[in-house]
């Protein structure tokens, strides 16, 4: 059967709180630069007790989802199939609608996370240290099992939280030491730190900063920059941003979602710029 062009699709992003997402505004600048004029993407204020219901009344009309907390986990037993990538951390933030129905997730924060690095030349490091112990934390050590050849230092703030992260790393096969949260400040000597923490919990990290840092990887892009980036980047360090991941994770569903092979990654960068610069 041939699919008509002109068939309107949708997409959107799930979350709770969901206002704030740059997800419309991304994934709407790429329908227009590939002249998908009939596509819409919207969000919508879903949480895990109305993800089910949600989930079932879409219609055929629907071509996938990006997911954001809580739902990343809670969306897993919905599904149909995972992806070996969205497995390994157990995690989803892209779902697609396949022709029949069928649901299938996957994890584009990893292989943005690599992407990301990779544009700003990272290509692999002996070591890391990541701050940070949740979700995104275990996210960063999938992308690190890619890149990163040595040992990953997590600076967390108990004894559970580093439990978790040495078990994500046995699982994800990363060599995981962990260190108290009051050792933060020894993080930033690494040749790749990866702050995956919320908004402020690093600021008081920013005036141990080394006079010559080499590359940071926050993963927050609004407030941007953070004291700790904004820091980083005045001592001559490399800067990876929040907006950088969510840009290359983006285009991922993009491309996932339209069929199309290449999403356009400048367009969704500036119009992703100019909408935090707006704010």
């Amino acid at each position: 059967m041939t699919v008509r062009a002109i068939d309107a699709r949708r997409a959107a992003v799930l979350g709770s709180p969901i206002a704030h997402s740059l997800s419309p505004v991304l994934h709407r600048a790429a329908y227009r630069e590939l002249g998908l004029a009939d596509w819409s993407y919207d969000r919508f204020e879903v949480d895990e007790e109305s993800l089910t219901d949600f989930l079932d009344g879409l219609g055929p009309e629907w071509a996938g989802l990006s997911l954001t907390m809580p739902l990343k986990r809670a969306v897993i037993p919905l599904l149909d199939g995972v992806t070996e990538t969205a497995a390994s951390v157990e995690a989803v933030n892209t779902v697609v609608f396949a022709g029949d129905g069928r649901r299938t997730g996957d994890n584009t924060d990893i292989p943005g996370m690599v992407a990301a690095l990779r544009e700003r030349g990272i290509e692999q490091v002996d070591s890391a240290a990541i701050l940070g112990a949740g979700a995104t934390a275990s996210s960063a050590l999938a992308a690190l099992a890619r890149i990163c050849t040595g040992e990953v230092v997590a600076y967390v703030r108990s004894a559970e939280r580093a439990a978790e992260m040495r078990q994500w790393g046995e699982r994800l096969g990363v060599e995981v030491r962990t260190a108290d949260w009051a050792d933060a400040a020894e993080a930033l000597r690494a040749p790749l730190v990866i702050a995956t923490t919320p908004a402020g919990t690093t600021d008081a990290l920013a005036g141990a900063v080394p006079e010559r840092p080499a590359t940071l990887f926050d993963v927050l892009y609004d407030p941007w920059p953070t004291d700790l980036a904004a820091r980083w980047s005045a001592y001559g360090g490399a800067v990876v941003g929040g907006l950088d991941l969510l840009v290359h994770q983006a285009v991922l569903q993009v491309e996932q979602m339209t069929g199309r092979a290449a999403a356009p990654l400048d367009v969704m960068r500036k119009a992703g710029e100019h909408a935090l610069a707006a704010r």
